[in-house]
């Protein structure tokens, strides 16, 4: 609830300062982790990192839903804020091969949110609503690019969805032995992205097949709760 909401009273009482700091070492911990491991990364690995009991972080964070959206909100405002920079951009194309720049480094930067960009969490509004903002950025530029002559008329917002679930595969992959090798893949599909087009492509997935999609991956990566014993 927010503070200036009339429904807030003096009865809701503040967190207690050592819960408070419970949770930053939980939030903290949690980024190093999913950083590192991705989202797949259980509840008590995080717990392990914060040296806090499993209970304790299920009684701040009780789904682990919860607890990824904490930590990636300035992740996910960031990448808004990256999709506004390329629209800024005089010039189409290199708005819209930037942003595809900026976005594969950020999955390449935090495992974590690679993932979370190939995933949907329908639970969290918040989440949800800046990627809906960025989409409709990402549909813009797609449109800006293809309106200059130099992306291919057939290439649809679904392209990207597939590009960076094809980046954080590969991020993956090749972390430790070939961290820069996301680069040689993003840089021949910018090239195959170009217009005119050379040849004619498959039909892409439909809009909600591939949104089926990312709430399975979440769904695999992200179970709602793990056991608080341990």
């Amino acid at each position: 609830m927010n503070p200036g909401d009339p429904r807030a009273d003096d009865t809701t009482p503040p967190l207690r300062s050592d819960a408070e700091r419970n949770r930053e070492r939980i939030l903290a911990a949690a980024r190093t982790v999913f950083a590192r491991d991705g989202l797949g990364a259980s509840m008590a690995s995080v717990a392990r990192e914060a040296g806090v009991g499993i209970a304790t972080l299920f009684r701040r964070f009780p789904a682990k839903e919860d607890l990824v959206a904490a930590v990636f909100a300035d992740r996910m405002d960031a990448y808004v804020d990256a999709v506004a920079t390329a629209l800024a951009d005089c010039d189409p194309w290199h708005g819209f091969t930037g942003y595809l720049h900026t976005a594969c480094a950020m999955q390449a930067a935090d495992r974590g949110f690679a993932d979370v960009l190939t995933m949907t969490f329908p639970t969290d509004k918040t989440l949800e609503g800046r990627r809906s903002q960025a989409y409709d950025g990402v549909v813009n530029l797609i449109d800006r690019a293809k309106a200059a002559g130099h992306l291919r008329d057939d290439f649809t917002p679904q392209d990207v969805a597939l590009l960076l679930m094809a980046t954080a595969g590969v991020i993956t992959a090749t972390a430790d032995a070939a961290p820069d090798a996301w680069r040689r893949i993003l840089a021949l599909m910018i090239q195959s992205f170009q217009g005119p087009a050379r040849g004619p492509l498959p039909a892409p997935p439909a809009h909600a097949a591939l949104y089926r999609a990312m709430i399975n991956l979440g769904r695999a990566d992200s179970p709602s709760r793990e056991s608080t014993r341990g």
